[in-house]
């Protein structure tokens, strides 16, 4: 992919979005391409933090091992998204692992890469510290959400979320989207069962929010915020 590219879709990410071209495009070329397949692992929790990935195609699954084994999705990247940051800033172990959902294609950026770029670039320094506290006010949201809304109101701020992702700046009342998970993954998700979800979906079917097909549904934007500001 051309560095420029690169550098137009890394002024799309959270974490370097407030950064100069010229500052991206420094990012950018330190940067190589790299593809995975459908269900291959990335990393695992605890393998050491060597990369920090941005996607251009597909979506990650980032998870956690429960103590039975069982396997704790807790979110998403997709095109647009970068994820492996924290253990490539600290130099730590990965606190989660990372699968490819499907055929992903991404970019990397290697630990030492990173470090250079900070250690020479204040700005760059200052866009890492503003993403992390950002991740940290998303993780308190998210505990916050599990623990005092309903299933319906996690459903669609989920369903919001990936909208913004899939379809950035789209409006109205047949907006489409491919889910491309389960009803078990949306539940891991959104910290409930996946029965519930399923009574969850139901529920915003008859609210005007969503006409479902498979895992493809047509969103009404407008009643999904609705629903997403719901007590």
């Amino acid at each position: 992919m051309e560095p420029a590219t690169v550098t137009q879709m890394l002024g799309k990410t959270a974490m370097f979005a407030s950064l100069s071209e010229a500052d991206r495009a420094a990012i950018a070329q330190r940067m190589r391409k790299v593809t995975f397949d459908p269900d291959q692992m990335i990393f695992a929790r605890g393998d050491p933090g060597r990369d920090l990935y941005l996607v251009l195609e597909g979506r990650i699954r980032l998870s956690i091992l429960s103590g039975d084994g069982r396997e704790l999705s807790f979110a998403h990247a997709g095109p647009g998204s970068v994820f492996g940051e924290i253990a490539t800033l600290d130099g730590g172990e990965r606190t989660a692992g990372a699968t490819a959902m499907s055929k992903v294609q991404a970019m990397s950026l290697p630990g030492k890469a990173l470090q250079d770029l900070i250690e020479a670039n204040p700005k760059i320094a200052m866009a890492a510290v503003r993403f992390l506290c950002q991740r940290l006010r998303e993780t308190d949201q998210r505990l916050e959400a599990i623990a005092l809304h309903r299933i319906e109101v996690r459903l669609a701020r989920l369903i919001l979320s990936i909208l913004k992702l899939e379809a950035p700046g789209k409006r109205g009342e047949a907006v489409p989207l491919n889910l491309g998970m389960s009803q078990g993954e949306i539940a891991l998700l959104i910290g409930a069962s996946r029965p519930k979800v399923n009574i969850a979906l139901t529920q915003l079917e008859e609210m005007g929010a969503i006409n479902r097909a498979g895992s493809k549904l047509t969103c009404n934007v407008d009643e999904l915020e609705i629903i997403a500001e719901m007590e």
